[in-house]
């Protein structure tokens, strides 16, 4: 990690905000590194310095490749066009990222918050957030449920992320919730299609502070895909992080772990 341009994008956020830090007192970059995301996570969309976005393009891009990237073509498939992958989104080099987004689109706000929402806004940069909010000012309203939008991946090895709102689910599990998951793994689809997009890596949408249970949102998924790919000719990668969601796709899709 390059301390001293982490230091440059830490001092211009703390700038923006009339604040100042001595930051050699940091000692770890981990520290170091939690106080810049936590002041891009609580940043509103705004436009940035060239100078800024500059260092923040090499630094994140840096970063990414000493996590270790995946590259989408190495993948073995499940089944024809149909790829299960457990890792972290943000290093996976593919035609299209899909994010779990909130009706407001713009990120995750809560400071090192784990949510893939959170995560894929971080390490893309801020101009993400700020393409988002174009997104929602452009069309006056908060995204629905069951829909998607395109953008640029910016500082990720992705091309693009598209950006979808799951359904909420507080108590039952209603036919409603399946049919608005289903629409956002066909929105999703659609939307790379009419791109260009051949390849897209989706991350179990709606599984998370969304509430909705693993194993039933794993079955739309994995049922919607199955039936686009009737007609449909694209690279499709189910996305998981925990062994519990990486044991329900592997099950659904016969593959043995």
């Amino acid at each position: 990690m390059n301390r001293e341009k982490l230091k440059t994008l830490i001092t211009y956020l703390l700038a923006e905000r009339g604040e100042k830090q001595e930051l050699s007192r940091i000692g770890s970059d981990a520290e170091l590194f939690r106080l810049y995301r936590s002041l891009v996570n609580i940043r509103p969309a705004a436009p940035a310095e060239e100078s800024y976005l500059l260092t923040e393009d090499s630094f994140l891009t840096e970063l990414t490749e000493e996590k270790g990237i995946t590259d989408a073509a190495a993948l073995v498939p499940a089944e024809k066009n149909i790829y299960l992958w457990k890792g972290d989104i943000t290093t996976l080099r593919c035609g299209a990222i899909v994010n779990a987004a909130n009706s407001e689109m713009t990120g995750c706000y809560r400071p090192c918050h784990s949510c893939i929402d959170n995560c894929i806004h971080t390490f893309a940069g801020i101009r993400l957030r700020y393409e988002c909010d174009r997104i929602i000012r452009g069309q006056k309203h908060n995204e629905p449920a069951g829909q998607a939008k395109l953008t640029p991946a910016y500082d990720l090895p992705a091309d693009h992320v598209i950006h979808t709102v799951g359904p909420i689910v507080n108590g039952e599990l209603t036919d409603e919730h399946r049919r608005l998951l289903a629409g956002c793994y066909r929105s999703c689809l659609e939307t790379a299609a009419e791109n260009g997009i051949e390849s897209i890596a989706f991350c179990c949408i709606s599984t998370g502070v969304f509430g909705y249970p693993h194993y039933e949102a794993a079955v739309t998924a994995v049922g919607t895909v199955r039936e686009y790919l009737k007609s449909h000719d694209i690279k499709v990668i189910f996305n998981v992080f925990t062994d519990e969601d990486h044991k329900i796709y592997a099950g659904l899709l016969g593959q043995r772990i």
